[in-house]
């Protein structure tokens, strides 16, 4: 699934190119992903422009000007960037064209995804309204964290994996912020004290900066998905040496997805 680093990497992708640009045509094949598909983006999106590209979570917004286009990869979708009008191919589920001859297309096999349309605020929609903060902004922070912990018993990487507490921090980045910051992940949340909040809420932020700056795991490229496999310190790697210590890391299950972690550096 694509996580956060992976969402802004392709919000600044195409920010770069799309914004300023007009909506010529949209193509719907399928009614459903995960939500309806609104009929109506046929008719409301041509003619209109794309003012600005946001992000919040894992959640794409564009700016229309009359309304917002949301957009949610799910677990298996990406978008495409391509020029002419080439034959879509299975999974290939809605086009926008653009009129300086460029196409947006969204891909999702598994129909996890979500295309919608909002008129107002967009952060008051149903889907949006209960994300906790942006984990690269100066609302989340060590404060923010413990008081979000304090008297949960919920194990800590639950905890920042939950999008109420905390915008968008997937199973990837969970693993490597905990790590960083030494703590293991099946410990309780309110055992935490403030100075590994705090050390925590930079790790988090730390890993998401790194990956975005380094193209993440995924980004969006011509007529292509290019994919930059990333030397993760512990993610994947459930067996292997620790970095530090070179003991054999442990791989659990924690709220069903995979957990690694080294005994000895992480308490």
């Amino acid at each position: 699934m694509p996580e956060l680093p992976e969402v802004e990497v392709t919000r600044r992708r195409l920010e770069r190119e799309l914004v300023g640009k007009s909506f010529t045509q949209v193509v719907r094949r399928v009614s459903k992903l995960r939500l309806p598909v609104p009929e109506e983006l046929t008719t409301i999106l041509p003619g209109r422009i794309v003012r600005s590209i946001e992000r919040r979570g894992k959640y794409l917004l564009f700016d229309c000007g009359c309304g917002w286009l949301l957009v949610h990869l799910g677990m298996t979708g990406f978008l495409q960037l391509l020029r002419g009008t080439p034959l879509p191919e299975k999974h290939d589920h809605l086009d926008f064209f653009f009129g300086d001859g460029q196409l947006l297309r969204f891909h999702d096999p598994r129909k996890f995804g979500i295309v919608t349309w909002f008129t107002g605020d967009p952060r008051l929609h149903p889907l949006l309204a209960g994300i906790g903060p942006e984990p690269l902004s100066g609302a989340f922070d060590g404060e923010y964290l413990f008081d979000a912990a304090r008297g949960r018993k919920v194990a800590v990487k639950q905890l920042v994996m939950n999008s109420a507490v905390v915008a968008g921090v997937g199973n990837i980045y969970a693993n490597e912020a905990l790590f960083r910051a030494r703590i293991r992940p099946d410990r309780p949340a309110g055992t935490l004290d403030p100075t590994e909040c705090t050390e925590l809420a930079a790790a988090i932020r730390n890993v998401l900066e790194r990956s975005i700056g380094e193209g993440s795991t995924y980004r969006v490229a011509e007529e292509t998905v290019a994919y930059y496999p990333q030397k993760f310190t512990v993610y994947g790697r459930g067996g292997e040496p620790c970095v530090h210590c070179q003991s054999p890391l442990d791989e659990i299950r924690l709220g069903g997805r995979s957990t690694v972690f080294c005994r000895k550096c992480q308490e």
